[in-house]
């Protein structure tokens, strides 16, 4: 039965369409609907036209919600899924579980559906997802466990979920599981550059050397994804040289932004400034590459770490002027952090003040940072008013400040901050550091030496190796232990010899030759007392020592470090 009116309604739609479909049945509005820009406009005409949507029409409107950013619409389509009776079509049941992703709250309501359902592997992956984008990882965890089947979608969304969520321990874990496992599926690109990423985060080294001969050894194919999280993983390991001869093996033709990104972040957190600004400009000059705000950061950051504030100021002018690029907080944040470090204080000022938006935690730190360093207790001061008012749990920023009051001799407003960080409640974050031995990656927590299993030998390791540092006349700077003012002067340094970066490489001159390499990676900062320390420790055991801390590398040998104490 023709509808009067309808071919005018379809070629309002698109003027051709009626030509090839005067009576459209679903598969044509299917057709329609995917080329449509927003196809749920579309969708009220389709039903009023008398045609019933399948299990294809679904997947395509749940996908113009997501573009649409709609949630609002979610539940009616929903409805419409419930009284088409697709509910329990996986690839429909996948598209409106990814839908509700977006709703962490509302996953749950996904829970109970029937093992019919997660049988469907579309359906499980799918909501196994969306279940680690809301942040779910014991309801993740759980249905991976209930899963019938598991395909390589399914383990590698779990293993990238684990290092997304701060996990990158159990995402090795989990990956070593998979390999042992004949029931599971090989790893494919997806799975080896979470892989990656948890090595990068935990700076295991020797477990992503064993990964890159991995990938030859299967012929996985090096594309530029892969290339680029291996490039990222040695640059985050203090291996440059090797990224930069996966960078090398990459066709120049084949390099993208983010390749050459992760190249010059590398070299800047090394402290390599120059040749990082060497590099953008081979990118851009060169190579005819195009930067993106992400490389703009990175070569700001590379100005910060190497003292650069002539040309931060030019790359910063340059961003907008010639690339057209606006600064985000973060390209603002480099440039306040690059004039606090130097002791330009008034120019960190001025740059805070013409900040188009409001000045964040970062800002303040940044500031707050290099004010200290300096010796500028006023400005200190204003700093941890901006930090405490964002954030009043912030325990960095008590921290700074109580450094700054210590190193001028400000004892009675050291014991001001100490009361306020009490009567707030604030506590600072456990320092965490990651040592791999043997590709097998030991945590330590400071001031949690006994809980380790090997705490006795560690212990006389500890004892031996800051017994050798007070040889070398090293004394222990007990301005840093903030956090414990009520203990005597003797409590300081044995809190101070217990810090988590002191343990880690306490354990690795216990379980490694002599001369080899030691490589620490910690969540903080690292602080005055353990840089000096571990300063002398590499003259002393004649080691090379590398440091990741938060905020950069520190390469430690024969008593000198990279940084040049700028940082």
């Amino acid at each position: 039965m023709r509808i009067p009116g309808k071919e005018r309604l379809i070629s309002n739609i698109h003027p051709s369409f009626h030509l090839f479909h005067p009576t459209p049945d679903i598969f044509a509005w299917n057709s329609i609907l995917r080329s449509h820009p927003n196809s749920f406009s579309l969708y009220p005409r389709m039903l009023r036209h008398g045609s019933r949507p399948d299990s294809y029409t679904f997947p395509i409107l749940f996908s113009s919600l997501s573009s649409l950013l709609a949630p609002f619409l979610l539940p009616q389509l929903h409805a419409h899924v419930l009284l088409s009776g697709h509910f329990h079509h996986p690839h429909v049941l996948s598209s409106l579980i990814s839908s509700y992703s977006c709703l962490p709250s509302d996953l749950l309501l996904f829970l109970p559906l029937s093992p019919a359902d997660l049988e469907e592997l579309p359906t499980s992956n799918s909501l196994l997802s969306s279940l680690l984008r809301a942040g779910q990882l014991s309801h993740a965890c759980r249905l991976f466990d209930e899963m019938p089947s598991r395909n390589v979608v399914s383990w590698s969304c779990l293993i990238d979920g684990f290092v997304n969520l701060g996990h990158p321990n159990a995402a090795l874990d989990l990956f070593r599981i998979m390999l042992a496992d004949p029931r599971a599926p090989a790893p494919n690109p997806f799975t080896i550059t979470a892989v990656l990423a948890a090595c990068a985060r935990l700076g295991a080294l020797q477990l992503g050397l064993w990964i890159h001969a991995f990938i030859f050894r299967h012929c996985i194919p090096p594309d530029v994804v892969l290339s680029t999280s291996l490039i990222d993983m040695y640059a985050k390991c203090g291996r440059i040289h090797n990224a930069h001869q996966v960078f090398d093996e990459m066709s120049p033709s084949n390099r993208d932004v983010t390749m050459w990104t992760a190249m010059i972040s590398g070299l800047a957190v090394q402290g390599w400034a120059r040749e990082a600004l060497e590099f953008f400009h081979s990118m851009v000059e060169t190579h005819g590459v195009g930067p993106n705000p992400v490389t703009f950061l990175a070569v700001l950051q590379a100005c910060v770490h190497g003292g650069l504030v002539q040309e931060g100021d030019f790359y910063f002018s340059a961003m907008s002027r010639e690339q057209g690029i606006v600064p985000t907080i973060e390209h603002y944040g480099c440039m306040v952090d690059l004039y606090a470090r130097a002791g330009m204080i008034r120019r960190a000022w001025a740059t805070i003040h013409s900040m188009p938006m409001r000045p964040d935690a970062l800002i303040w730190g940044a500031l707050l940072s290099g004010s200290k360093t300096h010796g500028d207790i006023l400005t200190c001061e204003a700093a941890i008013k901006g930090l405490i008012e964002l954030e009043p749990e912030n325990s960095a920023a008590y921290v700074l400040l109580s450094n700054a009051y210590a190193k001028m001799g400000k004892w009675e407003e050291v014991s001001s901050v100490r009361r306020l960080i009490k009567s707030r409640g604030v506590k600072k974050p456990t320092g965490c550091s990651f040592i791999e031995v043997n590709s097998v990656v030991h945590e330590f927590l400071a001031g949690e030496l006994s809980n380790h299993p090997e705490a006795v030998d560690l212990h006389l390791m500890v004892e031996e190796m800051m017994g050798r540092l007070r040889g070398e006349g090293h004394v222990g700077n007990t301005a840093e232990v903030l956090l414990d003012l009520d203990l005597e002067e003797e409590g300081k340094e044995l809190a101070l010899s217990t810090h988590s970066e002191k343990l880690a490489v306490a354990f690795g001159l216990m379980k490694t030759k002599p001369g080899e390499e030691i490589r620490v990676v910690k969540n903080l900062r690292i602080c005055l007392d353990c840089h000096e320390a571990i300063r002398l420790i590499s003259k002393v055991y004649a080691r090379r020592i590398f440091v990741r801390d938060c905020n950069r590398f520190h390469v430690f040998n024969n008593g000198d470090c990279s940084c040049k104490n700028y940082w």
